[in-house]
């Protein structure tokens, strides 16, 4: 991890995986993650940690499994949303979206319980960022 600025539009150009983070910096025991996205993700949960979404570019989609049924909260870009530990959830975004990501360093992007993992996600706890 470098003590230098980084520039998250370099950082999303320097990748074009989709569903597959990069780690940008680091925040006390916490990744800040940039990811591309586009399609669907899985239906997930984090068992231990609340996750937290900023949509850069584009729009993200977060279907919910909650108490009261499930919902879908739709974020345009410049919009936060914060999934609450322990709630099933699975984001999609149709026509694409960046998205900026603060996680516990070790947090694997197909939670602690999830669907089986399709092909197009990248199942992991994020990639470094090679500038």
């Amino acid at each position: 991890m470098s003590n230098d600025p980084v520039a998250l539009a370099q950082a999303l150009a320097s990748f074009d995986a989709l569903w597959s983070p990069r780690i940008v910096t680091r925040v006390n025991d916490y990744d800040v993650r940039v990811a591309k996205v586009e399609g669907e993700h899985l239906w997930h949960a984090h068992d231990d940690t609340d996750e937290f979404f900023l949509v850069l570019t584009g729009d993200l989609h977060i279907s919910l499994r909650e108490p009261a049924g499930e919902r879908t909260v739709h974020l345009p870009q410049g919009s936060v949303f914060t999934v609450p530990r322990g709630t099933a959830h699975k984001p999609h975004a149709p026509t694409g979206a960046t998205i900026l990501l603060f996680e516990p360093t070790g947090t694997p992007t197909v939670g602690t319980h999830h669907d089986p993992v399709p092909t197009h996600v990248d199942a992991t706890t994020g990639h470094p960022l090679n500038l």
